[in-house]
């Protein structure tokens, strides 16, 4: 795929800046930015393993979500600007620290590069890529990335588009995030294991929000008569957690309760998914990484 950020269509929002003048609505310019790299241990069990996931996370984003928790660098001009040599050596300085995986948060604005940093490491990376991303892809930037991406890791936000362009401006995001996770599970097929680590496959994210159980009961409805339950690991999250409380949105400016939560997961069980469900003590601000530029 031929990448023209001089008009860039990277992203669904296919804002078309020239970011070699001007940063596009993911805040990106023509030079990878991030925030932080580290070993991650509170990703799912099958990524972060003993020692940890290899996380990079990436500054700006395309979705603005209103509940973000990572704000500080999505939505704001923070993080160190690095070249593809630079991000390369970053993986393999992760992986030397026994990361079980390279783990790339929030990353499809800076695609073009990060497949260039991809093919310095590749040649000295023997664990996993990870793709950790808000569902809001392409296809084509996707089938970019075929070949590179040993697991995908999606969030499925909103099943309905009113919910989404509430929340995100973003009425495409679910016919967008279902072709998305359609290109996603062609190319990694069923989740394969080497012990209780993942080495391949699929983990489709989905993050219970206050007063939305109905469309998050939907969602997995979908999920399982489109996909069924063997496609893929399901995450389930109740770690929602109000990071400022929202004029605009004061149904944001709580927790998600347990009755919300347990109706939802009842649901997944129902319909027999396999995966990870979290309890209600992961709803805390600690586990929100601390972003001051560690490990560039």
């Amino acid at each position: 795929m031929k990448f023209d950020i001089d008009n860039c269509t990277l992203c669904p929002r296919a804002c078309h800046a020239n970011r070699t003048k001007q940063a596009g609505i993911c805040g990106g310019r023509d030079t990878i930015r991030c925030a932080r790299a580290m070993l991650h241990y509170w990703e799912e069990p099958c990524i972060s393993g003993s020692n940890g996931s290899g996380a990079i996370f990436f500054s700006g984003c395309a979705l603005h979500c209103r509940f973000c928790q990572n704000a500080v660098i999505s939505a704001e001009p923070y993080g160190k600007y690095l070249t593809p040599e630079r991000l390369a050596e970053i993986m393999l300085n992760l992986q030397n620290q026994g990361a079980h995986n390279i783990n790339l948060v929030t990353a499809c604005h800076f695609v073009p590069w990060v497949i260039d940093a991809l093919g310095i490491a590749k040649k000295s990376l023997h664990i996993p890529i990870v793709w950790n991303t808000g569902g809001y892809e392409t296809v084509e930037t996707l089938q970019a990335l075929e070949g590179y991406v040993d697991i995908y890791l999606p969030d499925f936000k909103f099943f309905s588009p009113e919910t989404a362009k509430h929340y995100a401006n973003a009425e495409n995001y679910p016919e967008t995030a279902k072709k998305a996770l359609s290109e996603m599970l062609r190319q990694t097929g069923k989740p394969v294991f080497d012990g209780m680590l993942l080495k391949k496959g699929c983990i489709v994210r989905h993050l219970v929000l206050p007063k939305h159980r109905h469309e998050s009961i939907a969602l997995l409805q979908y999920l399982a008569e489109t996909y069924g339950t063997d496609q893929f690991l399901l995450s389930l999250m109740s770690q929602y957690t109000p990071m400022q409380q929202d004029e605009q949105f004061p149904e944001l400016n709580r927790r998600i309760t347990k009755m919300e939560y347990y109706s939802v997961l009842d649901k997944a069980q129902e319909l027999g998914f396999d995966g990870y469900l979290q309890d209600s003590s992961s709803a805390k601000e600690e586990y929100t990484p601390d972003f001051h530029l560690q490990g560039l």
